[in-house]
């Protein structure tokens, strides 16, 4: 199902828990080279995720000269935010369109975040879902204008109080937009022990009419975390994707590469088969213990034909091939046609009612 009619559906029409949605967020990985570009969109393909994402800005206009910076100086050294986003603002309409037509060409979706009113415009002819980061969440001109393209908004919730959260949804839902909620930790990378999954679930009791997903950065290691958080009913998951993790700079090396997806993908693939089907029912394979390992009333001692039976006459034992045991209150009170030996599987055509009998 493509991104757009994943969150427009209404949530109630989805299963409980299914395969997310997963966006490979390239971001700004491509280091500027559009065959770079090109290359991450055909690894992310053939890992097998469902959409790659770029982000779209021109440093000067999403940060100050003197924006400090929020992520971890050990693996991206830059200490200014504008010094980075620099580095990495190259790509402009062209080569977004370029990127664009070769995702449709390799069968992949394509988005991209913007940053800024202009880039918005020209993204606007080339995807059918817009992203708004954790870092524009109190946004509110920017999502308005966002919302005024008319089409599904995904909304990450990174650093954010509840509150905020609630005024933010209020923002989009005044325009009428489909609303996608992705619970996210801004921190670069994010370690573990404050992955906070269940605000997956927090989110998602809070606002229910609206798909809940993950945009992840911790470091990629088994994926574990991207399970989980599919357990926990994440419909859409974002994760940062590179071509080699052990590049430097901030968004390598949590990165997940093409083999984290396709690892992904065999742990939900058994996942899901120990999942199976929410619909309580025997499986094919239970049939022979539905019939053998359940019980049949059974003679507990010899009965005459025509006497009336009685707690003391019966018993159940295994296998299931006579009178089900939850018809015990029917046949205290029958009789039988003929004699019933002990330890004999009751079976209908051997009793007749007291009431028949004295009818005949």
């Amino acid at each position: 199902m493509k991104l757009c009619q994943r969150i427009k559906q209404k949530k109630s029409n989805l299963p409980s828990l299914s395969r997310p949605y997963l966006i490979a967020e390239v971001g700004v990985n491509h280091e500027g080279s559009l065959n770079l570009a090109r290359r991450l969109i055909e690894e992310a393909q053939e890992g097998g995720a469902d959409a790659v994402k770029f982000q779209t800005y021109k440093a000067a206009s999403i940060a100050s000269r003197d924006s400090p910076s929020y992520w971890d100086l050990s693996q991206e050294p830059t200490d200014s935010q504008y010094k980075l986003f620099k580095k990495y603002d190259k790509f402009w309409k062209a080569e977004f369109e370029a990127l664009a037509v070769h995702c449709q060409r390799v069968g992949i979706e394509f988005l991209s975040t913007p940053f800024d009113l202009e880039s918005a415009r020209f993204l606007n002819d080339l995807m059918p879902v817009f992203k708004v980061s954790s870092s524009d969440l109190n946004n509110k001109p920017f999502i308005d204008v966002l919302c005024g393209f008319g089409k599904p908004i995904i909304l990450s919730t990174g650093a954010a109080y509840l509150w905020e959260v609630e005024q933010s949804v209020g923002w989009v839902t005044s325009h009428g937009n489909p609303l996608a909620l992705l619970h996210c930790i801004l921190n670069y990378p994010t370690q573990d022990l404050n992955a906070n999954l269940l605000m997956i679930s927090g989110l998602a009791k809070k606002f229910p009419d609206y798909l809940i997903g993950y945009s992840d950065h911790t470091l990629p290691k088994d994926m574990k975390t991207l399970e989980v958080a599919t357990l926990l009913g994440a419909q859409i998951i974002e994760k940062h994707f590179t071509h080699d993790k052990k590049l430097p700079g901030n968004d390598h090396y949590h990165a997940m590469d093409k083999d984290d997806i396709k690892r992904f993908h065999a742990r939900l693939n058994i996942l899901f088969q120990l999942l199976g089907n929410e619909l309580r029912k025997p499986l094919p394979t239970e049939l022979i213990s539905r019939t053998n390992a359940r019980r049949s009333l059974v003679a507990k001692k010899h009965i005459p034909a025509g006497k009336v039976i009685g707690i003391n006459d019966i018993t159940w034992k295994r296998p299931a091939n006579g009178i089900d045991p939850r018809e015990y209150d029917k046949i205290i009170g029958m009789k039988p046609i003929k004699d019933i030996a002990a330890d004999t599987i009751l079976k209908w055509d051997f009793l007749i009612s007291c009431s028949s009998r004295n009818k005949k």
